[in-house]
């Protein structure tokens, strides 16, 4: 992974305060790229949809090659009726205007996919778009990723980042092997516990990927990074993940290779949203091993990283070992606690249906860590899976308490 991500080739960026936070802070992101898009998303599955997430299913749905994602944070423009759709909408023609202002290609609406965070219920405040995004059109920049990530957050406390290289063969007349590249930025600390991505992301590449390969490698890496994170058991109304390929490096990697560089950067990104978790203390990886199948692994390693029991004595540094096996005992699959093994960090506390004769001292020592790998084998088979989550602490109730004032 690359230390210092920057925007692939043809892609520009920007990040402004818009004036829609109430703090000042940066609260409008663009992303841009000089060409056509192929496109690929994954939204929410909440029944209780955003408007931006209703506006951008149908241009994934009707297949419109995209030139420009816009971001706003501070207002999640979800339950707002007719006015939420129609507000989308003009953000849309707002920033394909802004874009098209002498520009030799010009963008359309529909080549804009439009992203939303923060308060439910809240209308946009459309004054201040009108105004920013424009503003946001001037200050696109090649070194604007960082930027753009600062303007997505809502309690985030630092930005999410990620970037790498994907070497593609070439021969001699080509020069030998080329690089193409892959970036993405994302945000979220809280409501997470996805039901498809999650939060807000938006991953680009300049590499050439066909539609088909880039809606079964998008599938693929979100089921093995986005979908297996969980903060607190809540899925939002703005869920959001899209992926956008320009093909500006004129190189055209296998989809193998493609889906490993791109299930590398969701995975990094990802993770970064369970450290940044609201109030964390804690970064826990729960580790399924003994499964019958990949999915059973997953929806026990999820209901394990979703119970408020659980995630409180990992804040209390308490290895309450039987919240775990009583987690996994209710996730709905057919586990036998007389086969499984439970294991905080190198200390196995339980084994085949009874505890072990470990020492006290030592689990707790295990919990004291800020990271910690809970391993649980279920004795049933040979499939695995991880999951990330985090801790529940005071600061988690202090932070969503008060969220609206």
């Amino acid at each position: 992974m690359i230390s210092n991500p920057s925007l692939p080739k043809g892609f520009r960026a920007a990040g402004i305060a818009a004036g829609i936070k109430k703090n000042g802070k940066p609260d409008l992101a663009l992303i841009v790229s000089e060409t056509d898009c192929t496109a690929a998303a994954v939204f929410t599955q909440n029944k209780v949809k955003a408007a931006p997430v209703i506006y951008d299913q149908r241009l994934i749905a009707e297949g419109y090659k995209l030139r420009a994602v816009v971001i706003n944070s501070g207002c999640a423009n979800a339950c707002t009726g007719e006015r939420g759709l129609k507000d989308c909408e003009e953000m849309a023609k707002l920033t394909a205007d802004a874009l098209s202002a002498g520009a030799a290609t010009p963008v359309a609406p529909h080549q804009v996919f439009v992203m939303s965070t923060g308060v439910i219920g809240v209308p946009l405040p459309m004054d201040k778009l009108r105004t920013g995004i424009p503003a946001a059109a001037q200050a696109l920049s090649e070194d604007g990723l960082e930027a753009a990530a600062h303007a997505i957050m809502t309690t985030d406390t630092r930005p999410k980042m990620a970037a790498d290289d994907i070497t593609v063969a070439g021969d001699e007349r080509q020069g030998g092997p080329r690089i193409a590249h892959l970036a993405g930025i994302a945000k979220g600390a809280g409501m997470i516990h996805p039901n498809m991505a999650t939060l807000l992301a938006v991953v680009m590449t300049d590499a050439i990927v066909t539609p088909e390969v880039l809606k079964k490698a998008l599938a693929s890496a979100v089921r093995k990074s986005f979908n297996r994170i969980s903060v607190d058991g809540d899925t939002s109304t703005n869920d959001t993940l899209v992926v956008l390929a320009n093909g500006a490096s004129g190189l055209q990697p296998t989809p193998l290779e493609f889906e490993i560089l791109l299930t590398s950067i969701c995975t990094d990104l990802a993770k970064q949203i369970v450290r940044d978790g609201e109030g964390a203390t804690k970064f826990i990886t729960i580790e399924i091993t003994g499964a019958r199948d990949e999915r059973m692994a997953e929806n026990v390693g999820r209901t394990i990283a979703k119970s408020p029991l659980v995630k409180t004595a990992f804040y209390g540094e308490d290895a309450n070992w039987g919240r775990i096996l009583a987690a996994a005992g209710y996730s709905g699959e057919d586990v036998h606690p007389d086969k499984m093994s439970l294991w905080f960090g190198g200390v196995q506390v339980f084994a085949k249906g009874a505890p072990t004769s470990y020492s006290e001292a030592d689990a707790t020592a295990a919990m004291k860590p800020r990271e910690i790998v809970v391993r649980l084998d279920l004795g049933l088979g040979s499939a695995s899976a991880i999951v990330w989550t985090c801790d529940l602490s005071h600061d988690y109730v202090t932070i969503n308490g008060r969220y609206r004032t």
